[in-house]
């Protein structure tokens, strides 16, 4: 991070703001209290005093901490007590209003603070701090609000301290916030930047050749109802008021009705198909007039001239009526656009198969069955996909948005998910055995995001598609422990909740590790394992995949809290898979952020264990990608490797545009450069469907019959498709001393080593052109040619789109970048 703005800030505020009277207090009072208006949602804030009546903001009202604990995470009545014996801070606070649970950190400087413990308050006694120097009962008033807490004496230099670092994260807040639509003001006057640039081959060393992948999330409808190419909604009858639907009707009947006077629709669980799958359809056809039809995720798209294979199970409970049944898809006006046959006439369960053909293409037709006897029908289990899926495979996968996927060109799929992988409570954690096999034998769950998972797309078919776009696998497990957000009830629930709510927070029974940590390895054993002599290799041979996955690397954790609970669990894993399969890559996590407790925590762990890699994600603004292009200069080469698992340039109202695209492109630049310690990286998230998106920005957007990729998903194809297994040093300069200036202009140069093409990535997020003279020494005595590909447009655009075309290389070549524009120029030189 470049500091030298930020530095000037702070000197010029000292001078004027820090008091410098002579008869400076020795000792003052420091209140804690929560944050008002949300009950202490945004964390603690601190007020001091010399006299306990008149109180000021601490560094403008900072907050200090923030509580990690369940999905609502309030400070309520929090108090400051120090350690006499060492000196450290101890913070103490109601995660409820009732008390009945605590929380608890400590701290050297009120700054950074350790990983927080949670408690019953009738267990306080045992986190106590024994030489403590206590607070006393006080009150204080901020607007019209009066609180009640506690006041502790401390030396004013703990306060001028505090202050100073107020300061400093305002000037950080400042460079982080500035976004492009002050530009105008910012740059006025300025004209166009002159640089040059020179590219030293002589200094090249290796980088990642993996750089650039993608991370898979079963979010927005991203798996059912997206990329799973299924076009039937709840075919299973397993939809459930459990899975925390906003939607009223969320149930097992879900997205069905019946048609007709004649026919009821229940849902029972007397001998299912599978105990996995217990619940399904029973149709009481009284006359064969009525119809039992699907809607789809919002109607079902098909083709015309194209085919779609139908699949139910079906049984006749009575072993009365049966026989033919008319499977029809129908428009909106329903007009029939395909229809099929199948017989169901058997007392127990049945496949049965039939293949539609479309005569329209309708974008939401319905699927309608309609038994031609009389009589009561169990079904369950009732499927459509289109037989045009990526690949042409069986259960597969949507084709158009799978090769928007594959036309990144990305390393590695990460999946099934962050958040999902380590589900919302121990019982939701996502285990992998429960996705493979027959579909009507995967165990389908409640999806953190709030709706359903059939877990159609399972870890087969999350291999497949690896395997199919020449991509690494790089499956994520839980660490033991579920999502640091999981909680039952809310902050005004107690006692049993707040109890379920810790276990929460907690992670598997020790007792129960052991075999968790065997279903990890037998995970390896699936991916990896012989077809003919492991138990796993054997199943995945089943499902038609003898040939190992050849699994290199395995994700233990996500952006988890690195507590104590989490801390043994995660060892316990990692030793064990280090033991069994010390090829495997196993990659760490340091937390949801760039800095903080758990970042910090997370690399601490990383360094004990000798990771061989970590996960980092990074959610930040425009100003930080900007700013922090040095952010990787000076990591420690001989410590973990790192893997930026998800990021994305986030502006207020999420959107993604050209200045969220550029903010990103910009850092990936020197990410690049940093390609030797940063191994992988992916954009997070990939897929979100429209009217069912429930975070943004993503990567691509779609509908059942379009696909939408976002100005960001360029930059990453532009990447993907131009990556190397080299970086050459390039000295920048340009003819402007400003910093925020030069802060703006980046250059990447990579050589891929299969090619030996040259590529020359520049990126300008400035309101007006840079001239740049580019020297490339190598290229003397060479002919080449150069492939340009320019992403451009005013910052708020978003649906701009990459042009290409050739230019002329040589080893002098003048290049004006565009205003606010991301350039790739690939070059491909031969011997004259």
């Amino acid at each position: 991070m470049n500091f030298n703005n930020i530095y000037l800030s702070i000197a010029f505020v000292n001078l004027f703001v820090v008091p410098t009277w002579a008869a400076q207090p020795d000792s003052v009072y420091v209140f804690p209290y929560p944050t008002v208006n949300d009950n202490g949602r945004r964390g603690m804030q601190l007020v001091w005093s010399t006299d306990r009546e008149q109180w000021h903001d601490v560094a403008g009202g900072m907050v200090f901490l923030k509580c990690d604990f369940g999905p609502w995470k309030h400070v309520y009545r929090p108090q400051l007590v120090q350690d006499r014996t060492d000196g450290r801070w101890h913070c103490f606070w109601d995660l409820t209003p009732d008390g009945s649970a605590m929380g608890s950190s400590s701290s050297t400087d009120l700054i950074r603070w350790k990983p927080q413990e949670f408690f019953m308050a009738d267990e306080k006694s045992r986190h106590e701090v024994k030489n403590a120097r206590m607070p006393v009962a006080d009150t204080m008033q901020v607007g019209d609000k009066t609180i009640a807490g506690f006041a502790l004496k401390v030396p004013y230099g703990i306060v001028k301290g505090l202050e100073r670092h107020g300061v400093y994260r305002s000037a950080l807040n400042a460079q982080r916030g500035e976004r492009a639509e002050h530009d105008a003001a910012r740059f006025a006057g300025l004209q166009t930047v002159s640089a040059r640039i020179t590219v030293d081959e002589g200094r090249a060393k290796p980088i990642s050749e993996d750089l650039i992948g993608v991370f898979f999330e079963d979010l927005n409808y991203a798996a059912d109802g997206g990329l799973y190419a299924e076009l039937v909604q709840n075919r299973d009858f397993e939809y459930s008021e459990t899975d925390g639907n906003k939607d009223k009707n969320w149930n097992s009947r879900y997205a069905w009705r019946v048609e007709g006077k004649s026919m009821t629709f229940d849902v029972s669980t007397e001998q299912p198909v599978h105990p996995n799958n217990p619940h399904y359809a029973v149709l009481d056809v009284a006359q064969p007039d009525g119809s039992f039809t699907n809607t789809g995720f919002d109607g079902i798209a098909v083709n015309e001239g194209e085919k779609y294979d139908f699949s139910l199970f079906a049984r006749t409970p009575d072993g009365k009526g049966g026989g033919k049944t008319v499977v029809r898809l129908v428009d909106p006006q329903g007009k029939t656009v395909a229809e099929t046959t199948v017989k169901l006439s058997s007392k127990t369960w049945k496949k049965r198969e039939a293949v539609l053909k479309a005569t329209a293409t309708v974008a939401q037709a319905r699927l309608v069955i309609i038994p031609q006897s009389a009589g009561r029908y169990a079904l369950d289990m009732i499927s459509l996909f289109p037989q045009k899926t990526f690949k042409g495979r069986k259960n597969g996968l949507r084709a158009d948005l799978a090769q928007a996927i594959a036309d990144i060109r990305p390393r590695f799929v990460r999946f099934p998910g962050g958040c999902l992988a380590h589900g919302d409570g121990v019982d939701n954690i996502y285990h992998w055995k429960e996705t493979i096999g027959p579909l009507e034998a995967r165990k389908p769950a409640a999806n953190i995001w709030r709706y359903h998972q059939t877990r159609g797309l399972g870890y087969f078919e999350y291999f497949q598609f690896c395997e199919d776009i020449g991509a690494e696998p790089l499956p994520v497990v839980a660490a033991g422990v579920p999502c640091q957000n999981s909680g039952i009830g809310g902050p005004s629930h107690h006692s049993k909740d707040i109890v379920t709510s810790l276990g929460q927070q907690g992670g598997i029974p020790m007792e129960e590790m052991g075999q968790y940590v065997q279903d990890v390895l037998d995970l390896i054993e699936y991916a990896n394992g012989d077809a003919k002599t492991t138990r796993w290799g054997r199943e995945r041979a089943k499902a038609g995949h003898p040939e190992p996955f050849n699994l290199k690397y395995i994700g233990l954790g996500n952006e988890d809290l690195i507590s104590r609970v989490f801390t043994e669990r995660f060892t316990m894993i990692y030793e064990a898979i280090r033991e069994k399969y010390p090829e495997i890559t196993v990659i760490g996590t340091t937390g949801p952020f760039s800095e903080g407790t758990d970042y910090e925590e997370g690399w601490a762990l990383a360094d004990r264990l000798k990771l061989p890699m970590v996960d980092e994600h990074n959610y930040n603004t425009p100003g930080w990608f900007i700013y922090n292009q040095d952010y990787y200069d000076h990591y420690d080469r001989n410590k973990s490797k790192v893997y930026l698992g998800e990021y994305a340039a986030h502006a207020p109202g999420r959107p993604s545009n050209i200045e969220t695209a550029l903010a990103a492109a910009l850092f990936l630049t020197s990410v690049e450069r940093n390609g030797d310690v940063v191994s992988m990286t992916s954009y997070a998230p990939l897929l979100a469907k429209e009217g069912h998106t429930q975070w943004r920005p993503d990567l691509i957007y779609f509908n059942n019959t379009e696909v939408k990729p976002t100005v960001d998903y360029y930059v990453q194809k532009m990447y993907g498709q131009n990556t190397g297994s080299e970086y050459l040093p390039s000295t920048l300069t340009v003819d402007n001393r400003r910093h925020d200036v030069r802060s703006r202009v980046g250059v990447s140069v990579v050589k891929d080593g299969e090619s030996g093409d040259l590529v020359v990535k520049l990126v300008n997020l400035l309101p007006v052109a840079v001239k740049a003279d580019m020297e490339i020494p190598s290229l003397a005595g060479h002919q080449a040619v150069g492939q340009k590909t320019v992403l451009s447009g005013r910052p708020s655009d978003k649906d701009a789109v990459p042009v290409e075309s050739a230019m002329e290389i040589g080893e002098k070549f003048p290049y004006e970048m565009p205003a606010y524009s991301f350039t790739v120029i690939r070059i491909k030189r031969e011997c004259k």
